[in-house]
């Protein structure tokens, strides 16, 4: 017998508002660049790229190449898809430990 599989979407399961906060703010404290930007992609497929496009005047191959595995998507064009999404990122102090493990982070980059 043979056992078929199929692929894993993630944004097919950020139905809600909540869960899209809750999934981006576990990027967030991962404190990796190229994890937040490929959860904020995800977010995008959910939302739908066409609106995020429209809303943020780039065009959909723009987002999709930018939040692709090989992207490195500006700052200016993460703030304007988490504008269109309505998402906020927010500063707090870190925990000891985390101020040291993300010096460290950009002193070895």
């Amino acid at each position: 017998m043979t056992e078929k599989f199929t692929t894993f979407d993630t944004s097919e399961y950020l139905k809600t508002d909540q869960n899209i906060a809750d999934f981006m703010a576990e990027a967030f404290s991962s404190g990796d660049p190229a994890y937040v930007a490929h959860a904020l992609g995800i977010v995008a497929r959910a939302k739908g790229m066409t609106q995020i496009a429209k809303e943020t005047g780039l065009s959909r191959e723009q987002l999709y190449r930018s939040f692709s595995s090989k992207g490195n998507p500006t700052l200016q064009t993460m703030f304007a898809v988490m504008r269109a999404l309505g998402i906020e990122m927010t500063a707090k102090t870190a925990e000891p430990a985390e101020h040291a493990e993300s010096a460290e982070h950009a002193k070895s980059a």
